[in-house]
């Protein structure tokens, strides 16, 4: 069919229509919001490249998850700022560690929210590796047990998912035999599955403290040239277990998510990552782009490739725009070029 038969501009005249036809759709429900949980009081610290986003004590993190819980975003994904740092990263496992707090304090205060806890050494070793270092490098089968007792740990504490980011080959089977061991069977696990070494990472490191104190983590992290090995990686962690899998980062690597889509039936997830918030924060703030419509963009372009769940610090932003409806973060102009 073609023109002047066919005319597309019919359908898109009208935002009755085109809400009628349109393929993907975005709503809170998709969403988790990442939170920075500092050990101490009185502490809300916005983070410098991270505009919006803080690193706050559990009486700041608790306002703000009732707040996220509000907007009708269903989960929240835990980082730590510990007190101290050693070598094996011991608060990461502590019963009174400072995730293991935040976590019984957000069941206490707001119990309608899933909590979801990030379970890795790199914020918690003085350093910045995921892992117990063994010869310069980050020993996998060492660690594997530290990972493994740090997850246990936040499921005593009340945790409603775990989610493993070290990428140590064999972690997911560690810690789902020991939750399952424990009488946590039912706790999911969502697996960062496909986790690059990238260069989108750079604010996060701030906002968690975890820059590497020496080289970097391409040991362990995947090549941002290897797209096959995406889909091995998925595979392995599926197999040991994974109740979700993950792609890290998002906007550069949509090709892996349509791959681990269209080969994968399990939950996907894509963490819309602190250097991508960055980036549009920074050119918005220059005037350069309209910030709603490009953020509720990427939403969607993570949804149109495939993904069911988006980690995002724009969350609290997206529900709202949600709640509005999309059309109205189009409501400024046409966006033509």
């Amino acid at each position: 069919m073609f023109y002047p038969q066919f005319r597309a501009r019919r359908i898109r005249g009208k935002e009755v229509f085109r809400r009628m036809v349109s393929e993907t759709t975005l709503s809170a429900n998709d969403l988790i919001y990442p939170m920075f949980s500092a050990f101490g009081k009185g502490i809300r610290k916005e983070i410098s490249s991270m505009p919006g986003i803080y690193q706050q004590s559990i009486e700041h993190i608790v306002a703000e998850a009732q707040e996220v819980h509000e907007l009708g975003v269903p989960a929240v994904i835990l980082f730590g700022i510990p007190e101290t740092k050693d070598a094996v990263g011991s608060d990461a496992y502590a019963e009174h560690g400072i995730i293991q707090e935040t976590i019984r304090a957000l069941k206490k205060e707001v119990p309608g929210l899933a909590v979801i806890t990030d379970v890795c050494m790199c914020e918690y070793t003085d350093h910045g590796h995921c892992g117990i270092i063994k010869d310069g490098d980050v020993d996998n089968d060492a660690t594997l047990e530290l990972l493994a007792k740090e997850a246990l740990s936040h499921a005593r504490a009340g945790a409603d998912m775990v989610a493993p980011s070290d990428m140590m080959d064999g972690r997911v089977m560690a810690i789902r035999e020991i939750l399952d061991e424990s009488g946590f069977g039912n706790l999911p696990i969502m697996s960062y599955a496909v986790k690059y070494a990238s260069g989108y990472y750079g604010p996060f490191r701030e906002a968690a403290e975890s820059t590497p104190a020496f080289g970097d983590r391409r040991s362990y992290q995947m090549d941002p040239a290897n797209r096959r090995e995406a889909i091995r990686e998925a595979q392995m962690d599926i197999e040991e277990g994974a109740d979700i899998i993950m792609v890290k980062p998002g906007l550069p690597y949509l090709d892996i998510v349509r791959d681990l889509r269209n080969e994968f039936d399990l939950p996907l997830a894509v963490y819309n990552v602190s250097g991508e918030y960055s980036m549009i924060k920074a050119a918005a703030n220059m005037g350069w782009i309209d910030e709603e419509r490009v953020v509720m963009e990427t939403m969607l372009g993570f949804k149109r490739a495939g993904a069911d769940i988006i980690l995002t610090y724009h969350a609290k932003d997206v529900a709202r725009l949600v709640r509005k409806g999309y059309e109205l973060a189009l409501s400024t102009g046409c966006g033509c070029p």
